[in-house]
């Protein structure tokens, strides 16, 4: 029973949503350059209820590079500075 017991409270324990550090986020994201700033608030906003973040990711970046406002040279590089501090947001 006891082991039963801890079983079951493990099992509630991994399920049991993460909560989400958008203080933390915030912060890792005001050291990135330009670029990846860009993308972090673009893809901030909806990051932590995407069923696919990294699609997510990709689109906004892929918006913000045919609008000019990120380089298609740096958009890889910006994208991946700023997913490393949006999935702080999960």
């Amino acid at each position: 029973m006891k082991s039963l017991l801890c079983a079951a409270a493990l099992t509630l324990a991994c399920a049991a949503p993460a909560l989400a550090d958008k203080a933390a986020a915030d912060q890792c994201a005001a050291g990135l350059g330009a670029d990846a700033k860009a993308i972090y608030a673009a893809a901030a906003p909806g990051f932590a209820g995407a069923s696919d973040p990294r699609a997510l990711v990709t689109e906004k970046t892929k918006a913000l590079v045919q609008s000019g406002a990120v380089s298609m040279s740096n958009a890889r590089p910006a994208a991946e500075a700023a997913g490393a501090c949006l999935t702080q947001l999960r």
